[in-house]
């Protein structure tokens, strides 16, 4: 059964000072069938990524094979059709891998109702930030380094920055951290939630977020 959840939250300036304005978030959250249903959402994402496209060659596929090896009787040997067979060297491959596209279906509501019931769970690691968007205004990793220990966010642990727009300055100083994910709010998904131990959002993604996922 779905059920509405309100979370607030309060704002944060750079320095990690706690400003006026508080953000709300009105999450429709399954509480009987939460977990199945963001098991099956990040089981679509994780078939979505694979190429599909490994292959390998049947007896009838591989060169050469032609000519039956010897004679059918008289040489006390097995009997033997081609020297493709799979039980010989050099021979084809049985049921082996073909390339193919595999897709699980999971409707748009589903997608919205996983996605909003992992965000009410992981609503204790989540900060809000005010204008995250332009913290930088020219890339620094060791600023943003320097911004994290302000806010007390432990960079050894899996970060996840949900932004309206990704700024190049932002981009440029977060890719070189390996525990930290950039992602706009439009691109959101139940992998990388569910992978972060800490989230920080911004008003602006949040307002995204409510008018991409809401019903």
């Amino acid at each position: 059964m779905a059920v509405q959840k309100f979370v607030t939250y309060n704002v944060l300036d750079k320095s990690g000072q706690i400003l006026d304005n508080q953000q709300e978030l009105k999450l429709t959250v399954l509480e009987t069938f939460g977990n199945y249903l963001i098991h099956k959402d990040i089981s679509r994402q994780q078939i979505q990524q694979k190429q599909g496209t490994v292959s390998t060659k049947t007896r009838g596929e591989v060169r050469g094979g032609g000519r039956k090896p010897w004679k059918q009787k008289g040489t006390g040997r097995a009997r033997a059709g081609s020297n493709r067979s799979p039980l010989w060297k050099g021979g084809g491959v049985i049921f082996g891998p073909k390339p193919r596209v595999k897709l699980l279906k999971l409707n748009q509501k589903e997608r919205k109702l996983s996605l909003q019931t992992l965000l009410y769970s992981k609503r204790n690691n989540i900060s809000v930030i005010d204008n995250l968007e332009n913290l930088l205004e020219t890339p620094k990793t060791k600023v943003f380094c320097d911004f994290c220990k302000t806010c007390s966010i432990d960079l050894n642990q899996n970060l996840l920055i949900i932004v309206s727009k990704k700024t190049n300055s932002l981009k440029l100083s977060t890719r070189n951290l390996k525990n930290v994910e950039l992602i706009s709010a439009s691109n959101l998904n139940s992998l990388c939630l569910l992978k972060a131990k800490q989230i920080l959002l911004t008003p602006l993604a949040i307002n995204d977020i409510k008018e991409i996922y809401y019903e």
